[in-house]
């Protein structure tokens, strides 16, 4: 099955921030076929949370390489991927560390769904799990998502999206995150749901979910909260540009299935 997790973004009289879940929008099978969109590799093919485990743990693979392919004018900034790879490494057992490969390729349109997202990583992607190496695969679009609130997604197992035009129009200006703060915490908030955040193959260690919104955690100050409304709190840590973290819950889980 091919699931997404959105990370939405509206504006009232200050900014309200939303990540919710999306119901499944098509099913795969997991096996290589010759189905739109399907990768030529049957690791990559399988549903959002196969491979937490891989992700966290260092017994197959003790190094994580991840490709980001952009399109024309919206790579992710230099900062960014810091955030990311310390992100990464604080949570998993990847001794061999962890390496990113940035590259431009050509624009998807002013809208792509995810069956489209979908065909352009077959596409594009060359990156994939083999030996010790756990591979990730981002896209960032020129364009929108159908429902144009929509910052990124999770997709796969090791498939994230994010809006590359959506998140440079929200944010930068006044009352706003700066870009590298809603890009970082767009992107590590889906890499959440990669390692199977929340209760979502990786088992909780206490009752967290808030299941009223799927697979997101029930403590509004936890990156993986569902929703991050304009409250003094979180507006103050999201207005200092400060990206939220995750919570205790979140990380014992994590720990549990074998992170740091």
């Amino acid at each position: 099955m091919l699931y997404t997790y959105y990370f939405q973004y509206y504006m009232g009289q200050k900014f309200i921030l939303y990540i919710f879940i999306c119901i499944v929008l098509f099913s795969c099978k997991k096996e290589n076929t010759n189905a739109p969109g399907t990768l030529p590799n049957s690791y990559s093919n399988q549903a959002l949370g196969a491979s937490a485990k891989d992700m966290l743990r260092d017994d197959q693979y003790n190094n994580i390489t991840i490709q980001i392919e952009y399109m024309p004018g919206y790579p992710l900034d230099t900062a960014t991927l810091s955030n990311v790879t310390s992100y990464l490494s604080s949570i998993c057992n990847k001794p061999g560390g962890i390496s990113i490969t940035q590259t431009e390729i050509p624009s998807g349109g002013d809208t792509l769904n995810v069956t489209q997202v979908a065909i352009i990583e077959s596409q594009y992607r060359t990156a994939y799990t083999s030996g010790n190496t756990l591979a990730l695969y981002i896209l960032v679009t020129d364009g929108y998502d159908t429902a144009a609130n929509v910052l990124g997604f999770a997709y796969r197992c090791t498939s994230v999206c994010l809006f590359g035009k959506n998140i440079y129009d929200r944010s930068g200006g006044y009352d706003e995150l700066t870009r590298i703060a809603l890009e970082s915490g767009v992107l590590e908030h889906e890499l959440g749901h990669i390692m199977g955040l929340v209760n979502n193959t990786t088992p909780m260690v206490v009752p967290h979910q808030d299941t009223a919104h799927g697979y997101h955690c029930n403590n509004p100050n936890c990156l993986m909260y569902y929703e991050m409304e304009t409250s003094d709190n979180v507006f103050g840590m999201l207005g200092a540009n400060n990206i939220p973290k995750l919570d205790s819950n979140c990380m014992n889980d994590l720990a549990a299935n074998g992170g740091k």
